[in-house]
């Protein structure tokens, strides 16, 4: 190869590689600005799916945030839970007041006496006597009781429960939790005592409050978030604590000591969030910060406590500040008494069945086993006749025969399986009022 042939080979590999450079240069803008848009595409495509998971529901509100960073295009951030907690307990603590019952309370004193009263001069030596003793001395004003309770509406309405409020001779004081009005006290009227459960409508006169909005608790799901504020053991205020939604529709014995003050609550939310002595009428809140019950009662075990239904004190108060009252309502009545059958009853008594209630008589005279003319009465259940089921719903620990005719009205018509005379039968009872 001579030097001019090099010369030009050397040429066409300069022009070649020059080439090759620019092409090289041309693909990677293209491809920047491809991989460029195929990144904003798939960022469109999140926010899309975010505004439509919002559209559907299925999280609660601002679950799906947007947010701009140092002028970055928008971002999807998911919030945990841990950080919806602490905004709902935020927003939601002013609205919650706590509750201090007192009463006039008499005062004693001691003082000494001689039992053989005022004695002749000389013997007061001998008989100097001197027996303590206690007499009244006045009243004064002391606490005797202390409660939760939460704002519903922007005038000073409040809901918390009966027995928080049960003394129609105390005083009720409520201190306010919000901003530049917390730890102000004010006394409150307590407008309705509700004669069918467990929940009291009080007012207190001042406006512009932060109030709590009711959620719909017909839609409860077991397993969902649980939020409980409270006055908790009537020392600390405003105690929060987090659970689940344990149970639906549970039913209790409520009361104090000995039996007394006993009533029967039913339809309730069992939770495994704390509710102590105090907490009583303070709010169970959503993960949305919506009120789903009215806290009212502990069991004696861990972990487990009941509220009222939002449904129920909402139907509440919006009846008190339509009617100013709180009408009873008729209850529900088959007129039997019975024992409830488990495994160590069929077993001593040789029954077919090992649930259901056995129709029996009380210990005293004239407690019968059927009230004459009542409903049970009137579809011919007699003495010794076990009650099975009532529509179709087997009856058992879990699902007592009170529960079950507790969820009828009176008029109501309800088929119950019987086993009588050896038989199994199904009869109709239209219910009656108690």
């Amino acid at each position: 190869m001579n030097k001019e042939t090099y010369r030009i080979s050397k040429g066409k590999l300069v022009v070649l590689l020059l080439v090759a450079l620019l092409f090289g240069i041309f693909l990677a803008s293209v491809g920047d600005r491809a991989l460029d848009n195929l990144r904003t595409d798939l960022h469109n495509q999140k926010i899309l799916l975010a505004k439509k998971v919002q559209r559907w529901k299925i999280f609660p509100k601002n679950f799906w945030r947007s947010k701009n960073i140092e002028g970055q295009k928008e971002v999807i951030k998911v919030v945990d839970e841990q950080s919806q907690v602490i905004k709902v307990v935020k927003e939601a603590s002013p609205a919650v007041v706590s509750i201090v019952a007192s009463a006039q309370v008499p005062t004693f004193e001691t003082y000494f006496e001689n039992p053989f009263g005022d004695l002749p001069d000389g013997f007061g030596d001998f008989f100097d006597f001197r027996i303590p003793r206690r007499r009244q001395n006045g009243t004064r004003e002391m606490k005797i009781g202390a409660g939760t309770g939460f704002i519903v509406s922007s005038d000073g309405y409040i809901v918390t429960n009966k027995h928080v409020v049960s003394n129609p001779e105390a005083k009720y004081v409520v201190y306010l939790n919000s901003g530049k009005d917390k730890g102000e006290k004010i006394e409150a009227k307590v407008l309705a005592r509700d004669p069918n459960t467990d929940l009291a409508i009080l007012k207190i006169d001042k406006d512009n409050l932060p109030y709590l909005k009711f959620g719909d608790s017909s839609k409860l799901q077991v397993g969902q978030t649980a939020i409980t504020i409270g006055y908790a053991l009537g020392e600390f205020d405003n105690t929060v604590s987090k659970g689940v939604v344990s149970g639906l529709s549970r039913s209790i014995t409520a009361g104090g000591p000995l039996g007394m003050g006993e009533e029967r609550l039913v339809g309730l939310i069992q939770t495994d969030a704390a509710i102590n002595p105090g907490n009583s009428g303070g709010p169970m809140l959503d993960i949305a910060g919506r009120v789903i019950g009215v806290n009212v009662a502990m069991a004696n075990a861990e972990n487990i406590g009941f509220a009222i239904p939002a449904n129920v004190a909402k139907a509440d108060f919006e009846e008190v500040r339509k009617n100013g009252s709180i009408a009873k309502k008729d209850k529900a009545f088959l007129g039997v008494r019975y024992l409830p059958i488990d495994a160590d009853i069929k077993a001593k008594n040789n029954l077919p069945y090992d649930y259901g209630v056995l129709v029996v008589r009380g210990q005293g005279r004239g407690e019968l086993a059927v009230v004459p003319g009542s409903p049970a009465d009137k579809a011919g259940i007699v003495e010794n006749d076990i009650i099975l089921e009532v529509d179709g719903q087997r009856i058992n620990e879990r699902n007592s025969l009170i529960d079950l005719i507790s969820k009828h009205k009176p008029g109501d018509k309800v088929k119950l399986k019987i086993y009588h005379k050896g038989k199994e039968k199904e009869v109709e009872v239209t219910l009656a009022k108690r």
